[in-house]
Protein backbone atom coordinates (compact mmCIF):
# COMPACT_ATOMS: atom_id res chain seq x y z
CA UNK A 1 0.00 0.00 0.00
CA UNK A 2 2.82 2.35 0.92
CA UNK A 3 4.62 1.54 -2.34
CA UNK A 4 1.46 2.33 -4.34
CA UNK A 5 1.18 5.66 -2.54
CA UNK A 6 4.77 6.56 -3.44
CA UNK A 7 4.11 5.74 -7.10
CA UNK A 8 0.97 7.91 -7.09
CA UNK A 9 2.81 10.83 -5.49
CA UNK A 10 5.63 10.59 -8.04
CA UNK A 11 3.29 10.40 -11.03
CA UNK A 12 0.94 13.21 -9.94
CA UNK A 13 3.33 16.05 -10.88
CA UNK A 14 3.82 14.55 -14.33
CA UNK A 15 0.07 14.28 -14.86
CA UNK A 16 -0.40 17.84 -13.68
CA UNK A 17 2.29 19.09 -16.04
CA UNK A 18 0.90 17.23 -19.04
CA UNK A 19 -0.30 19.68 -21.66
CA UNK A 20 -0.33 20.39 -25.38
CA UNK A 21 2.64 22.26 -26.80
CA UNK A 22 1.75 24.70 -29.59
CA UNK A 23 4.45 25.66 -32.08
CA UNK A 24 3.76 28.45 -34.58
CA UNK A 25 5.74 28.14 -37.83
CA UNK A 26 4.94 31.08 -40.08
CA UNK A 27 8.01 31.31 -42.26
CA UNK A 28 10.00 29.71 -45.02
CA UNK A 29 11.52 26.33 -44.21
CA UNK A 30 15.24 26.82 -43.62
CA UNK A 31 17.87 25.79 -41.04
CA UNK A 32 16.45 28.13 -38.38
CA UNK A 33 12.97 26.59 -38.77
CA UNK A 34 14.59 23.18 -38.41
CA UNK A 35 16.40 24.23 -35.23
CA UNK A 36 13.23 25.76 -33.74
CA UNK A 37 11.02 22.73 -34.38
CA UNK A 38 13.70 20.35 -33.15
CA UNK A 39 14.09 22.32 -29.93
CA UNK A 40 10.30 22.36 -29.39
CA UNK A 41 9.98 18.60 -29.88
CA UNK A 42 12.84 17.97 -27.46
CA UNK A 43 11.18 20.22 -24.87
CA UNK A 44 7.84 18.43 -25.31
CA UNK A 45 9.52 15.07 -24.71
CA UNK A 46 11.31 16.42 -21.66
CA UNK A 47 8.10 17.76 -20.06
CA UNK A 48 6.02 14.69 -21.08
CA UNK A 49 3.45 16.68 -23.05
CA UNK A 50 0.44 14.83 -24.47
CA UNK A 51 1.00 16.19 -27.99
CA UNK A 52 2.72 18.86 -30.05
CA UNK A 53 0.63 20.97 -32.43
CA UNK A 54 2.63 22.65 -35.21
CA UNK A 55 0.51 25.43 -36.71
CA UNK A 56 2.01 25.63 -40.17
CA UNK A 57 1.90 28.45 -42.68
CA UNK A 58 4.66 28.32 -45.26
CA UNK A 59 5.23 28.83 -49.00
CA UNK A 60 7.94 26.14 -48.91
CA UNK A 61 11.68 26.13 -48.46
CA UNK A 62 14.88 24.13 -48.60
CA UNK A 63 14.74 20.37 -49.14
CA UNK A 64 17.62 19.62 -46.74
CA UNK A 65 15.91 21.46 -43.89
CA UNK A 66 12.61 19.76 -44.80
CA UNK A 67 14.17 16.30 -44.58
CA UNK A 68 15.65 17.13 -41.19
CA UNK A 69 12.29 18.38 -39.86
CA UNK A 70 10.46 15.31 -41.20
CA UNK A 71 13.00 13.07 -39.49
CA UNK A 72 12.51 14.88 -36.17
CA UNK A 73 8.70 14.62 -36.43
CA UNK A 74 8.75 10.92 -37.27
CA UNK A 75 11.12 10.04 -34.44
CA UNK A 76 9.44 12.30 -31.89
CA UNK A 77 8.49 10.59 -28.62
CA UNK A 78 5.46 12.88 -28.39
CA UNK A 79 2.62 12.62 -30.97
CA UNK A 80 2.85 15.45 -33.49
CA UNK A 81 -0.16 17.18 -35.05
CA UNK A 82 0.56 19.44 -38.02
CA UNK A 83 -2.30 21.91 -38.44
CA UNK A 84 -2.46 24.23 -41.47
CA UNK A 85 -4.19 27.29 -40.04
CA UNK A 86 -5.73 29.85 -39.87
CA UNK A 87 -8.12 30.26 -42.81
CA UNK A 88 -6.31 31.52 -45.89
CA UNK A 89 -3.03 29.81 -45.02
CA UNK A 90 -1.13 27.27 -47.08
CA UNK A 91 1.45 24.53 -46.62
CA UNK A 92 2.99 24.43 -50.06
CA UNK A 93 6.07 22.65 -51.39
CA UNK A 94 8.21 21.76 -48.35
CA UNK A 95 5.16 22.37 -46.14
CA UNK A 96 3.35 19.47 -47.83
CA UNK A 97 6.12 17.04 -46.84
CA UNK A 98 5.94 18.26 -43.24
CA UNK A 99 2.13 18.00 -43.19
CA UNK A 100 2.15 14.42 -44.49
CA UNK A 101 4.83 13.34 -42.00
CA UNK A 102 2.71 14.17 -38.95
CA UNK A 103 0.95 11.62 -36.73
CA UNK A 104 -2.19 13.67 -37.39
CA UNK A 105 -2.50 15.96 -40.43
CA UNK A 106 -5.16 18.66 -40.11
CA UNK A 107 -6.25 21.72 -42.04
CA UNK A 108 -8.50 24.68 -41.33
CA UNK A 109 -11.29 25.61 -43.76
CA UNK A 110 -10.07 27.79 -46.61
CA UNK A 111 -6.51 26.47 -46.66
CA UNK A 112 -4.54 24.55 -49.28
CA UNK A 113 -1.48 22.35 -49.63
CA UNK A 114 0.58 20.53 -52.27
CA UNK A 115 2.74 21.82 -55.16
CA UNK A 116 5.77 19.91 -53.89
CA UNK A 117 7.77 19.48 -57.12
CA UNK A 118 11.51 20.04 -56.53
CA UNK A 119 12.89 23.19 -58.15
CA UNK A 120 16.33 24.69 -58.75
CA UNK A 121 16.15 28.32 -59.79
CA UNK A 122 18.48 30.05 -62.19
CA UNK A 123 19.82 27.10 -64.13
CA UNK A 124 18.43 24.73 -66.71
CA UNK A 125 18.81 21.16 -65.55
CA UNK A 126 19.46 18.40 -68.03
CA UNK A 127 16.80 15.71 -68.19
CA UNK A 128 18.85 13.14 -66.26
CA UNK A 129 19.43 15.47 -63.30
CA UNK A 130 15.82 16.65 -63.37
CA UNK A 131 14.60 13.04 -63.32
CA UNK A 132 16.96 12.17 -60.47
CA UNK A 133 15.72 15.01 -58.32
CA UNK A 134 12.08 14.25 -59.09
CA UNK A 135 12.47 10.53 -58.36
CA UNK A 136 14.31 11.25 -55.12
CA UNK A 137 11.59 13.61 -53.87
CA UNK A 138 8.84 11.21 -55.01
CA UNK A 139 10.45 8.28 -53.16
CA UNK A 140 10.73 10.45 -50.04
CA UNK A 141 7.03 11.25 -50.26
CA UNK A 142 6.08 7.59 -50.85
CA UNK A 143 7.99 6.60 -47.72
CA UNK A 144 6.19 9.23 -45.63
CA UNK A 145 2.72 8.47 -47.01
CA UNK A 146 3.14 4.71 -46.67
CA UNK A 147 4.27 4.84 -43.06
CA UNK A 148 1.48 7.26 -42.15
CA UNK A 149 -1.22 5.29 -43.98
CA UNK A 150 -2.07 8.07 -46.41
CA UNK A 151 -2.93 7.93 -50.13
CA UNK A 152 0.46 7.23 -51.68
CA UNK A 153 -0.53 7.80 -55.33
CA UNK A 154 -2.19 11.17 -54.68
CA UNK A 155 0.63 12.32 -52.39
CA UNK A 156 3.17 11.42 -55.07
CA UNK A 157 1.21 13.37 -57.69
CA UNK A 158 1.84 16.55 -55.66
CA UNK A 159 5.55 15.93 -56.25
CA UNK A 160 5.59 14.72 -59.84
CA UNK A 161 2.75 16.88 -61.19
CA UNK A 162 2.86 19.81 -58.73
CA UNK A 163 -0.79 19.23 -57.81
CA UNK A 164 -2.36 21.34 -55.06
CA UNK A 165 -5.34 20.47 -52.87
CA UNK A 166 -7.95 22.34 -50.88
CA UNK A 167 -8.74 21.09 -47.41
CA UNK A 168 -11.83 19.19 -48.67
CA UNK A 169 -9.89 17.58 -51.53
CA UNK A 170 -7.10 16.61 -49.16
CA UNK A 171 -9.57 15.03 -46.71
CA UNK A 172 -11.53 13.16 -49.40
CA UNK A 173 -8.33 11.77 -50.93
CA UNK A 174 -6.95 10.70 -47.53
CA UNK A 175 -4.06 13.14 -47.42
CA UNK A 176 -5.18 14.57 -44.08
CA UNK A 177 -7.18 13.25 -41.12
CA UNK A 178 -9.43 16.11 -40.07
CA UNK A 179 -10.71 19.59 -40.90
CA UNK A 180 -11.18 21.96 -37.96
CA UNK A 181 -11.65 25.75 -37.76
CA UNK A 182 -9.67 26.19 -34.53
CA UNK A 183 -7.69 24.34 -31.88
CA UNK A 184 -10.62 23.50 -29.52
CA UNK A 185 -12.55 22.04 -32.46
CA UNK A 186 -9.46 20.11 -33.53
CA UNK A 187 -9.03 18.63 -30.05
CA UNK A 188 -12.70 17.60 -29.92
CA UNK A 189 -12.42 15.92 -33.33
CA UNK A 190 -9.34 13.98 -32.17
CA UNK A 191 -10.65 13.00 -28.72
CA UNK A 192 -10.14 9.27 -28.23
CA UNK A 193 -8.46 8.84 -31.64
CA UNK A 194 -5.93 6.01 -31.77
CA UNK A 195 -2.78 7.09 -33.57
CA UNK A 196 -0.26 4.66 -35.02
CA UNK A 197 3.23 6.00 -34.44
CA UNK A 198 6.07 5.71 -36.91
CA UNK A 199 7.75 2.99 -34.81
CA UNK A 200 4.61 0.82 -35.00
CA UNK A 201 3.25 1.57 -31.52
CA UNK A 202 -0.19 3.09 -30.97
CA UNK A 203 -1.36 5.85 -28.63
CA UNK A 204 -4.75 7.35 -27.84
CA UNK A 205 -5.18 11.10 -27.88
CA UNK A 206 -7.02 12.83 -25.02
CA UNK A 207 -6.51 16.54 -25.59
CA UNK A 208 -9.89 18.12 -24.69
CA UNK A 209 -9.53 20.39 -21.68
CA UNK A 210 -5.75 20.12 -21.61
CA UNK A 211 -3.84 23.41 -21.20
CA UNK A 212 -2.10 24.69 -24.32
CA UNK A 213 1.26 26.36 -23.90
CA UNK A 214 2.94 28.19 -26.76
CA UNK A 215 6.58 27.53 -27.49
CA UNK A 216 8.26 30.68 -28.82
CA UNK A 217 11.42 31.24 -30.79
CA UNK A 218 14.42 32.44 -28.84
CA UNK A 219 15.75 35.93 -29.53
CA UNK A 220 18.65 34.39 -31.46
CA UNK A 221 16.28 32.34 -33.63
CA UNK A 222 14.06 35.38 -34.33
CA UNK A 223 17.06 37.45 -35.42
CA UNK A 224 18.52 34.65 -37.54
CA UNK A 225 15.14 33.93 -39.10
CA UNK A 226 14.88 37.58 -40.13
CA UNK A 227 18.39 37.44 -41.60
CA UNK A 228 17.40 34.37 -43.62
CA UNK A 229 15.22 36.59 -45.80
CA UNK A 230 17.36 36.99 -48.98
CA UNK A 231 16.18 40.59 -49.37
CA UNK A 232 17.46 41.46 -45.89
CA UNK A 233 20.75 39.62 -46.54
CA UNK A 234 21.27 41.51 -49.82
CA UNK A 235 20.41 44.84 -48.20
CA UNK A 236 22.93 44.22 -45.39
CA UNK A 237 25.64 43.22 -47.87
CA UNK A 238 25.02 46.24 -50.12
CA UNK A 239 24.89 48.77 -47.26
CA UNK A 240 27.93 47.16 -45.62
CA UNK A 241 29.88 47.40 -48.87
CA UNK A 242 28.87 51.06 -49.23
CA UNK A 243 30.00 51.79 -45.66
CA UNK A 244 33.43 50.18 -46.25
CA UNK A 245 33.64 52.04 -49.58
CA UNK A 246 33.05 55.28 -47.66
CA UNK A 247 35.70 54.30 -45.07
CA UNK A 248 38.31 53.79 -47.80
CA UNK A 249 37.44 57.18 -49.29
CA UNK A 250 37.58 58.90 -45.87
CA UNK A 251 40.25 57.03 -43.84
CA UNK A 252 39.95 57.46 -40.11
CA UNK A 253 36.17 57.90 -39.99
CA UNK A 254 36.04 54.50 -38.18
CA UNK A 255 32.24 54.34 -37.79
CA UNK A 256 31.51 53.46 -41.46
CA UNK A 257 34.19 50.77 -41.34
CA UNK A 258 32.83 49.17 -38.16
CA UNK A 259 29.23 49.28 -39.39
CA UNK A 260 30.27 47.94 -42.78
CA UNK A 261 32.21 44.98 -41.41
CA UNK A 262 29.38 43.99 -39.04
CA UNK A 263 26.76 44.26 -41.82
CA UNK A 264 28.80 42.19 -44.28
CA UNK A 265 29.54 39.49 -41.69
CA UNK A 266 25.82 39.19 -40.85
CA UNK A 267 24.97 39.02 -44.55
CA UNK A 268 27.61 36.35 -45.21
CA UNK A 269 26.33 34.33 -42.24
CA UNK A 270 22.81 34.28 -43.74
CA UNK A 271 24.09 33.64 -47.28
CA UNK A 272 26.12 30.70 -46.01
CA UNK A 273 22.88 29.02 -44.87
CA UNK A 274 20.96 29.95 -48.03
CA UNK A 275 21.52 28.41 -51.50
CA UNK A 276 23.84 31.24 -52.56
CA UNK A 277 25.53 31.75 -55.90
CA UNK A 278 28.85 33.19 -54.79
CA UNK A 279 29.69 34.19 -58.35
CA UNK A 280 27.00 36.85 -57.95
CA UNK A 281 29.06 38.43 -55.16
CA UNK A 282 31.72 39.22 -57.76
CA UNK A 283 29.11 41.20 -59.70
CA UNK A 284 28.27 43.20 -56.56
CA UNK A 285 31.96 43.97 -55.95
CA UNK A 286 32.49 44.85 -59.62
CA UNK A 287 29.63 47.36 -59.29
CA UNK A 288 31.59 49.38 -56.70
CA UNK A 289 34.71 49.27 -58.87
CA UNK A 290 32.69 50.75 -61.75
CA UNK A 291 31.23 53.42 -59.44
CA UNK A 292 34.76 54.51 -58.47
CA UNK A 293 35.93 54.56 -62.10
CA UNK A 294 32.89 56.60 -63.11
CA UNK A 295 33.76 59.26 -60.54
CA UNK A 296 37.43 59.32 -61.59
CA UNK A 297 37.13 59.34 -65.36
CA UNK A 298 33.71 61.03 -65.77
CA UNK A 299 32.40 58.79 -68.55
CA UNK A 300 29.08 60.66 -68.56
CA UNK A 301 27.31 57.88 -66.70
CA UNK A 302 28.42 54.89 -68.81
CA UNK A 303 30.45 53.19 -66.07
CA UNK A 304 27.94 54.27 -63.40
CA UNK A 305 25.04 52.69 -65.28
CA UNK A 306 27.15 49.59 -65.82
CA UNK A 307 27.74 49.41 -62.06
CA UNK A 308 24.04 49.70 -61.30
CA UNK A 309 23.27 46.95 -63.83
CA UNK A 310 25.94 44.70 -62.27
CA UNK A 311 24.44 45.26 -58.82
CA UNK A 312 20.88 44.53 -60.00
CA UNK A 313 21.85 41.27 -61.72
CA UNK A 314 24.10 40.31 -58.85
CA UNK A 315 21.18 40.74 -56.47
CA UNK A 316 18.69 38.82 -58.62
CA UNK A 317 21.01 35.82 -58.98
CA UNK A 318 22.46 36.02 -55.45
CA UNK A 319 20.18 33.41 -53.83
CA UNK A 320 19.14 30.35 -55.83
CA UNK A 321 15.90 29.77 -53.91
CA UNK A 322 13.36 27.09 -54.85
CA UNK A 323 10.42 29.47 -54.25
CA UNK A 324 9.91 33.20 -55.01
CA UNK A 325 9.98 34.03 -51.30
CA UNK A 326 13.57 32.76 -51.12
CA UNK A 327 14.91 35.03 -53.86
CA UNK A 328 15.83 38.71 -53.96
CA UNK A 329 12.87 40.57 -55.47
CA UNK A 330 13.36 42.79 -58.52
CA UNK A 331 11.87 45.76 -56.66
CA UNK A 332 14.39 45.30 -53.82
CA UNK A 333 17.26 45.08 -56.30
CA UNK A 334 16.17 48.31 -58.03
CA UNK A 335 15.39 50.29 -54.86
CA UNK A 336 18.76 49.38 -53.31
CA UNK A 337 21.07 49.42 -56.35
CA UNK A 338 20.20 52.78 -57.91
CA UNK A 339 20.54 54.94 -54.74
CA UNK A 340 23.71 53.12 -53.64
CA UNK A 341 25.23 53.67 -57.08
CA UNK A 342 24.48 57.40 -56.93
CA UNK A 343 25.81 57.70 -53.36
CA UNK A 344 29.03 55.80 -54.17
CA UNK A 345 29.71 57.96 -57.24
CA UNK A 346 28.99 61.14 -55.23
CA UNK A 347 31.36 60.13 -52.40
CA UNK A 348 34.17 59.25 -54.80
CA UNK A 349 33.70 62.52 -56.70
CA UNK A 350 34.04 64.52 -53.48
CA UNK A 351 37.26 62.71 -52.58
CA UNK A 352 38.81 63.20 -56.01
CA UNK A 353 37.90 66.91 -56.03
CA UNK A 354 39.43 67.34 -52.58
CA UNK A 355 42.66 65.72 -53.75
CA UNK A 356 42.88 68.06 -56.75
CA UNK A 357 42.62 71.20 -54.59
CA UNK A 358 46.04 72.75 -53.98
CA UNK A 359 47.21 72.74 -50.37
CA UNK A 360 46.87 76.23 -48.88
CA UNK A 361 48.50 75.75 -45.48
CA UNK A 362 51.90 74.69 -44.12
CA UNK A 363 55.07 74.36 -46.21
CA UNK A 364 53.17 73.09 -49.27
CA UNK A 365 50.81 76.05 -49.04
CA UNK A 366 53.68 78.52 -49.56
CA UNK A 367 54.77 77.04 -52.88
CA UNK A 368 53.71 79.28 -55.75
CA UNK A 369 52.76 82.27 -53.59
CA UNK A 370 53.63 85.75 -54.90
CA UNK A 371 55.50 88.31 -52.75
CA UNK A 372 57.62 91.50 -52.89
CA UNK A 373 61.36 91.78 -52.28
CA UNK A 374 61.76 94.27 -49.40
CA UNK A 375 65.52 94.26 -49.69
CA UNK A 376 67.91 93.44 -52.46
CA UNK A 377 68.28 89.68 -52.84
CA UNK A 378 71.88 89.12 -53.56
CA UNK A 379 71.13 86.32 -53.24
CA UNK A 380 69.82 86.51 -49.59
CA UNK A 381 67.44 89.13 -48.28
CA UNK A 382 63.91 89.81 -47.07
CA UNK A 383 60.58 89.23 -48.89
CA UNK A 384 57.02 90.05 -47.92
CA UNK A 385 54.67 87.03 -48.47
CA UNK A 386 51.23 86.29 -46.98
CA UNK A 387 51.35 89.46 -44.88
CA UNK A 388 54.62 88.35 -43.24
CA UNK A 389 58.30 89.24 -43.64
CA UNK A 390 60.41 86.18 -44.48
CA UNK A 391 64.10 85.47 -44.91
CA UNK A 392 64.58 84.50 -48.52
CA UNK A 393 67.23 83.38 -50.94
CA UNK A 394 67.17 83.76 -54.72
CA UNK A 395 69.17 81.88 -57.29
CA UNK A 396 70.10 85.17 -58.99
CA UNK A 397 70.47 88.69 -57.61
CA UNK A 398 67.14 90.58 -57.58
CA UNK A 399 66.66 94.31 -56.78
CA UNK A 400 64.36 95.63 -54.01
CA UNK A 401 60.68 95.86 -55.05
CA UNK A 402 60.82 92.91 -57.44
CA UNK A 403 57.76 90.66 -57.55
CA UNK A 404 58.91 87.17 -56.58
CA UNK A 405 57.37 83.69 -56.56
CA UNK A 406 58.08 81.10 -53.84
CA UNK A 407 59.57 77.99 -55.43
CA UNK A 408 60.62 76.14 -52.28
CA UNK A 409 60.99 76.17 -48.52
CA UNK A 410 64.22 75.41 -46.67
CA UNK A 411 63.48 75.39 -42.95
CA UNK A 412 62.43 78.98 -42.14
CA UNK A 413 63.90 80.38 -45.34
CA UNK A 414 62.01 80.73 -48.62
CA UNK A 415 63.56 79.94 -51.98
CA UNK A 416 62.26 82.53 -54.48
CA UNK A 417 62.58 83.50 -58.13
CA UNK A 418 61.41 86.42 -60.18
CA UNK A 419 57.64 86.18 -60.72
CA UNK A 420 57.93 87.51 -64.30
Amino acid sequence: MRRLLVVLILTLPLAARASVLRVDVNDMIHPISDEFIGRALADAAKTHDDAVVIELRTPGGLIDSTRSIVEKIMTSRVPVIVYVAPTGSRAASAGFFILESADVAAMAPGTNTGAAHPVILGEKMDEIMKTKMENDAAAFMRTIATRRGRNVAVAESAVRESKSFTEDEALNQKLIDVIAPDLPSLFRALEGKRVRRYDGTTTTLHLVGKPVRTYDMSLKERLLSMLMDPNIAFLLFALGSLAIFAEFNHPGAVVPGVVGVISILLALFALNLLPTRYASLSLLLLAFVLFALEAKYATHGVLGIGGVICMIFGALFLVDGPIPEMRVHLLTALVVSVPIGLIAIFLTTLVLRARRVRVSTGREGMIGEIGIARTQLGPAGKVFVHGELWNARARTSLPEGTRVRVSGVDGLQLIVEAAE
